[in-house]
């Protein structure tokens, strides 16, 4: 049966590979990017996420079956962008549209990160005031880090808002499941611009061991987004599933 499903991000990287494998089996997509989408919309700020939520409304008046949010930014010249992104143009889509969603048998994913592993003492202050809500505090905060803390901070702190939302009665409860993915080394845009960043590749390098030697495509995420986003079962809740060749396993072999 075709889904109507939200996709951010979706002009490149997971999100397009996601949006291309749904429309082949047939499911509508509405895209949401900066550039190059049906949606477009800059998610690091508050009018954009509103302004993308209306039209979402607007452009599927009978609802929504399903919401994959997988904008992200790792701009090191931008870190109060990427912390907004990465963050709020996550929550605030995903709670904009819970109204809009229809349940039973709606789902959401929320993309994480394999570097969410990297959550510590230096990002701890900004992960709180993300998880407060405090937009213009945590942005301000961000500006003064490196990009290196920013960005497993709103990662980290984005896996920990969805597992609290996911278990709530009008989520979970009314069946419209909201799980987590948090990739690990995959071959998209942003790997490859992060990848430019000497910093940022040594901290890759140091962080993220894995098993499987090659980068995966963004190709292989997109099934484990079909997945979720279609799935039958309603048992999945909350759930934070890593798809980064071995990386998590590694790190925290005894969990």
């Amino acid at each position: 049966m075709s889904r109507i499903h939200v996709i951010t991000g979706s002009s490149s990287g997971i999100g397009k590979a996601t949006a291309e494998l749904l429309q082949a089996k047939g499911h509508r997509v509405i895209g949401v990017d900066i550039r190059d989408a049906e949606i477009i919309a800059d998610l690091g700020s508050p009018e954009g996420r509103v302004a993308a939520v209306a039209r979402i409304v607007e452009l599927a008046p009978e609802g929504i079956d399903g919401v994959l949010t997988s904008a992200g930014a790792s701009d090191p010249n931008r870190p109060g962008f990427a912390c907004a992104t990465n963050f709020y143009g996550t929550t605030e889509i995903i709670t904009g549209l819970h109204g809009h969603l229809r349940k039973p048998g709606a789902r959401c994913v929320v993309v994480s990160s394999a570097g969410q592993l990297q959550s510590n003492a230096d990002t701890a202050d900004l992960e709180r005031l993300l998880l407060e809500g405090a937009e213009g505090d945590a942005v301000a905060l961000a500006d003064t880090m490196h990009t290196a803390n920013v960005y497993p901070a709103t990662k980290h702190a984005l896996a920990v808002w969805a597992r609290r939302l996911a278990v709530q009665p009008e989520w979970g409860g009314a069946g419209a499941l909201l799980n987590i993915v948090a990739p690990g080394m995959i071959d998209t845009p942003m790997t490859q611009a992060s990848a430019k960043v000497p910093e940022l590749a040594e901290k890759i390098r140091r962080t993220a061991p894995r098993v499987v030697p090659d980068m995966a495509q963004p190709e292989e995420v997109a099934e484990l987004m079909d997945f979720l986003l279609n799935c039958r079962t309603g048992y999945i809740v909350g759930q934070t599933i890593f798809i980064d060749g071995g990386t998590e396993a590694i790190l925290r072999p005894d969990l």
